[in-house]
């Protein structure tokens, strides 16, 4: 349990008691059958589109505030829950239904000549604890994955969206009730406040795994302080590589795509690289278009001969995740100093090339170490959706337990079981 000094006394009774019902329901859902998991899952999507005339009020009220506090453009971007997304959040919920329950599924086995039958299964990985930020939709996202893998969740969404998540969270707890799961299946301690959040950090034995989302110091923070073990969601200082056989209509659609189509989100571009040889080529209608969509472009000297709108930038600029319509721009002499790039500035959470040298795609794929590297394509496509699995939990830049996009197989562990008729050890 957390440690005491952490909260005043009441409140550590009240905590407590919140991650003892955590702890009771991951019993019940680690044993409910698919069919109980998915008429939750049904129930809680139901509820979502009958709901918009509760949380988009709740949701407008923490926009206001946000706004009144100075948040970002990109943080409100991400806050902000509208009947359509409201609609996209609920399909997600499904989408998850139709996938296969990952609890009790064979990793490998055999049977020993000594006859003893073994057998590695996913099991879940019983409370599984959340701290992020502005992002009410996490909510949903990881109730729904905690859900259909057997397991309980303990949200702390942050201030900046505490009406939207009290709704959502309620509407949560009464769908699931509803199913016939106990309604502690999915808790917050956001009325806790940031006491809540560092109780969480160092509930080592009540919260099996925390799973920080949201700004690089939100993650530092957890990484850094939290007792209890951490899957690291890391920063995305995302980069797009135009390699010198780049084709000019790819380059500039999936550099336009990657910055321009939602530039709040980790998967968007941060940084792009130019091999000196395409530089004449490429720039200008890349560029071009980047600035009519209102991107500034951050160019080194090289980038700002050939493109006078851009303004210069320097180390700090090629470490940052503007998460705004900005962009890092540098020309590189070949692919090897572009891939020494990203091994120095890179959050390794992905990479892409554009290019029609199958060898050096083929470099690219191999030689880079990031969650998620790509060939000709957007980084947008780096997403628990995209990927098939429904929703995410989030997008591993670790290499422990989980890397990349999180759906259900990552949010269980294994365990072995051995049957056996009377055998003994010699």
């Amino acid at each position: 349990m957390p440690d005491a000094s952490v909260l005043a006394p009441v409140d550590v009774a009240a905590f407590d008691a919140k991650l003892a019902a955590s702890r009771a329901a991951s019993r019940v859902l680690a044993t409910a059958t698919t069919q109980q998991k998915d008429a939750a899952l049904e129930a809680i999507a139901a509820s979502i589109e009958t709901a918009a005339d509760r949380i988009v009020p709740a949701n407008d009220l923490d926009l206001a505030n946000g706004r009144e506090n100075g948040l970002s453009q990109g943080l409100l971007d991400r806050l902000r829950l509208d009947e359509t997304r409201l609609i996209s959040l609920a399909a997600a919920v499904r989408e998850v239904v139709g996938l296969t329950d990952p609890v009790g599924e064979s990793v490998r086995g055999r049977a020993l000549p000594n006859g003893l039958r073994i057998d590695q299964v996913r099991v879940p990985l019983g409370v599984v604890g959340a701290i992020y930020e502005a992002r009410p939709n996490v909510t949903v996202d990881i109730a729904a994955l905690a859900l259909k893998s057997g397991n309980a969740a303990v949200l702390r969404g942050g201030s900046a969206a505490e009406n939207t998540n009290r709704v959502l969270v309620e509407l949560l707890q009464d769908a699931v009730e509803s199913a016939g799961l106990p309604r502690g299946s999915v808790q917050t301690v956001d009325e806790f406040g940031r006491d809540g959040a560092r109780a969480l950090m160092r509930a080592r034995g009540a919260v099996d795994v925390l799973i920080p989302r949201g700004s690089a110091g939100l993650i530092e923070t957890v990484v850094t302080e939290s007792t209890v073990p951490v899957i690291e969601t890391g920063a995305g200082v995302v980069h797009v590589f135009l390699d010198e056989s780049a084709d000019e209509s790819w380059a500039v659609d999936i550099v336009h795509n990657a910055k321009v189509q939602r530039p709040s989100v980790c998967n968007a571009l941060e940084t792009l690289l130019v091999h000196e040889a395409a530089a004449d080529r490429l720039l200008a209608p890349v560029l071009g278009r980047l600035r009519q969509a209102g991107v500034t472009i951050h160019g080194d000297d090289a980038v700002r001969a050939r493109f006078a709108d851009a303004v210069p930038a320097d180390d700090e600029d090629w470490a940052t995740e503007y998460m705004s319509l900005d962009l890092a721009v540098r020309v590189v002499r070949d692919i090897d100093e572009a891939m020494d790039h990203i091994r120095t500035y890179s959050t390794h959470h992905t990479e892409s090339i554009i290019t029609n040298d199958l060898r050096n795609a083929e470099r690219f794929l191999a030689e880079v170490d990031s969650a998620v590297v790509m060939v000709n394509a957007s980084t947008r496509f780096t997403d628990g959706g995209e990927f098939g699995f429904g929703a995410e939990v989030g997008i591993s830049t670790q290499k422990l337990h989980a890397r990349g996009p999180m759906g259900l197989p990552e949010l269980t562990s294994t365990k072995w079981l051995v049957r056996g008729s009377g055998q003994s050890r010699a």
